[in-house]
């Protein structure tokens, strides 16, 4: 199994309920087709480097799973499709990212317990 990192770009248009409702969407398509969700992050409503459809913010969003690779372009005609998607890109990660994303990871969440023990 291959792991891959799914970064995409939502319409800052959509409401809280309406982005939280796409993500679920594709969250529960990856799970549907066999994916294993290792780690799902918003990043929140952002400045775009361009401006992208005349928009120049987005809500971003970041899937990291593993999968064999099969549904990839399937998960893709359907961001092509959606409207409410702005961009996306698809990356396969080598030994040396899932490491990187895995110390990333315990550092951001040593990070959220140091927050939420000075509170």
């Amino acid at each position: 199994m291959n792991q891959y990192e799914t970064v995409f770009i939502l319409t800052p248009v959509l409401s809280d309920e309406q982005m939280k409702e796409a993500v679920k969407k594709y969250e529960g398509y990856l799970k549907k087709n066999g994916a294993e969700i290792v780690h799902r992050e918003n990043w929140g409503m952002r400045k775009l480097a361009y401006p992208i459809q005349k928009k120049s913010t987005g809500f971003y969003q970041l899937f990291e799973y593993k999968n064999d690779g099969s549904i990839i372009t399937d998960l893709e005609l359907q961001f092509k499709r959606d409207e409410r998607i702005l961009r996306f890109l698809t990356v396969k990660l080598d030994k040396h990212a899932v490491a990187y994303n895995e110390k990333r990871r315990i550092r951001l969440a040593a990070v959220k317990t140091e927050k939420v023990e000075e509170a």
